[in-house]
């Protein structure tokens, strides 16, 4: 009993620490903190309250710079509201869905408030879905409105799904005919508080459809818990302005997006991310953070050495990574670069944050994945649902204050003693760091042994001629399986196959030499970066 109360003790101590140091606890007057605590009462700690409650607290504070310019938080509060009139003048209603397929602008800030600010669940699609996969999504899900950029309306053609709306227009206002966009919605209403609905409203963010079709995971709005656990680990301050490069859809872009609800952080937003452009923004913006997959530090840093002289980020202190594995060296060679400050993010849409690698934990262990932040569980266990023990490899698993609640179509992730699979298999090393091996179902068996393909991605990422590279397991008739890998090679650099075998064979054990490396102009990659491994399955020879 006595060792429990010190337990919850010292874990009270540490969110006040951190809730103070990130600037979140900070005086406002009786009249503005009884605004905030009605707020939070009655709408909830999610997009709808959240951001209502920044512009009660910072109404004057930047909360959007994108192409259109600066929405401060009073703006964005009143055009919510005049939006989810207007989504309700469609139809829309407490316990529909509301799905948006729109890139990182203000509209999709905007109808995520609005949908929420009418108890109207959120479903995020991939701006990179094919069709198909786009049609299977929307059947399943029956959204009541589908907000979406124009650009996507010939994707959408073939799905029957309810209303459209625009997010982002490219035409000209007269050719858009019968169908509304955002600002013509925001336009026609009043601005006015709202009187909340009879439910809070979910999150569905899909997961990333690399293997299969895409599945719907839906998870409760976020508490403040889920904040402290971050930044117990990764030191973002109040009122910094942030540079959101990864997908909003993206269950680490919206986590940004959630965490400006306390941090009443300024989102700088681009719609497309293009490596020279995001360094000019971060500069420009005077951005304090940058939000990014992995794949787009590897596109920064294949910019010629006199571009990244030229943007040296002065005031950048924190580069949050997440939604793969780092490859290779490419943590060492970014902090090389620009500085100690990037900090790499573990989970999986279905637990969220597993574990967070801090600079420190990156210098030690570049291929670690750091250490569970605080109010998170991670253990390993066997496939007899055993804890191993340490520098043993098992099944990751995840308890956290935000696991998703199960598949919108059915099914759910295994669960041990209250704790959630990630779908991935690795270790804690003997110094307490996590490291992930590997998905659990890409390990092959070679010549009696376990092969994950990201051992040997990682060798082959750290040749100095290969930019970026993916493995899959084939049949081998001497191993019974062997990887075929597939590399990207850096412009201007010449490298055969029997140099990147050789290559292997010099670092690995010889089973995992890969049976083939086969050349590619590119990889096939989703939108959130990560690569399509099924495409490079199907792929002959």
């Amino acid at each position: 009993m006595l060792t429990t109360l010190r337990s919850r003790a010292s874990s009270g101590a540490t969110a006040v620490r951190v809730l103070a140091g990130s600037g979140i606890v900070r005086p406002y007057s009786p009249r503005v903190l009884a605004g905030v605590l009605g707020t939070l009462r009655a709408w909830g700690t999610g997009p709808a309250g959240g951001f209502a409650t920044v512009a009660l607290r910072e109404p004057d504070r930047p909360a959007i710079v994108d192409e259109l310019g600066t929405l401060t938080y009073g703006e964005l509060h009143r055009r919510a509201n005049a939006l989810a009139r207007g989504l309700a003048d469609l139809g829309v209603e407490a316990g529909d869905a509301v799905a948006l397929m729109c890139r990182n602008h203000r509209g999709f800030v905007e109808t995520s408030i609005a949908a929420a600010r009418l108890g109207a669940d959120l479903l995020y699609l991939n701006t990179a879905f094919a069709g198909p996969q786009l049609v299977e999504v929307l059947e399943r899900e029956k959204p009541r409105v589908v907000v979406h950029d124009e650009e996507f309306t010939g994707l959408l053609a073939g799905a029957d799904s309810g209303r459209r709306v625009l997010g982002w227009v490219d035409s000209a206002a007269e050719d858009l005919g019968e169908v509304p966009s955002l600002e013509r919605l925001i336009d026609a209403h009043d601005g006015t508080d709202l009187d909340p609905p009879g439910r809070h409203s979910r999150i569905v963010i899909l997961t990333s459809g690399t293997t299969g079709t895409p599945k719907g995971a839906p998870r409760k709005e976020p508490g403040v818990e889920a904040a402290i656990s971050l930044l117990s680990r990764m030191p973002l301050r109040f009122g910094w302005r942030t540079h959101i490069a990864a997908p909003l859809f993206h269950t680490w872009g919206f986590a940004h997006f959630a965490l400006a609800m306390l941090l009443g952080s300024t989102m700088v937003l681009r719609r497309r991310f293009d490596p020279e452009e995001a360094l000019r923004v971060v500069e420009a913006e005077r951005c304090e953070s940058l939000v990014v997959i992995p794949v787009m530090l590897q596109r920064i840093l294949d910019l010629p050495e006199d571009v990244l002289r030229r943007h040296p980020l002065p005031t950048l202190k924190v580069v949050a990574a997440s939604g793969s594995a780092l490859p290779g060296d490419l943590a060492l060679d970014w902090m090389n670069h620009f500085g100690d400050h990037l900090y790499n993010i573990y989970g999986s849409t279905e637990v969220a944050y597993a574990s967070i690698a801090t600079p420190a934990d990156l210098r030690a262990a570049p291929s670690s994945a750091g250490q569970p932040p605080w109010g998170t569980r991670v253990r390993i266990y066997d496939e007899q649902g055993r804890p191993v023990p340490a520098d043993t490899s098992g099944r990751i698993f995840v308890a956290n204050t935000i696991l998703f609640e199960g598949y919108t179509g059915g099914g759910n992730k295994d669960m041990i003693d209250g704790l959630m699979a990630t779908g991935d298999v690795g270790r804690f090393g003997t110094d307490g760091r996590l490291y992930v091996e590997g998905r659990d179902d890409e390990m092959i068996v070679s010549g009696g042994e376990n092969v994950f393909p990201q051992e040997v991605e990682d060798c082959l990422a750290r040749h100095d001629a290969v930019l970026e590279v993916a493995a899959v397991g084939v049949d081998d008739e001497q191993f019974g399986k062997r990887l075929r890998a597939f590399v990207v090679v850096k412009d201007g650099r010449e490298v055969t196959e029997d140099d990147l075998k050789d290559w292997v064979r010099q670092n690995l054990a010889r089973f995992k030499v890969p049976r083939e490396v086969l050349l590619l102009d590119e990889l096939p990659r989703n939108a959130t970066g990560k690569v399509l491994k099924r495409e490079l399955a199907q792929r002959e020879e």
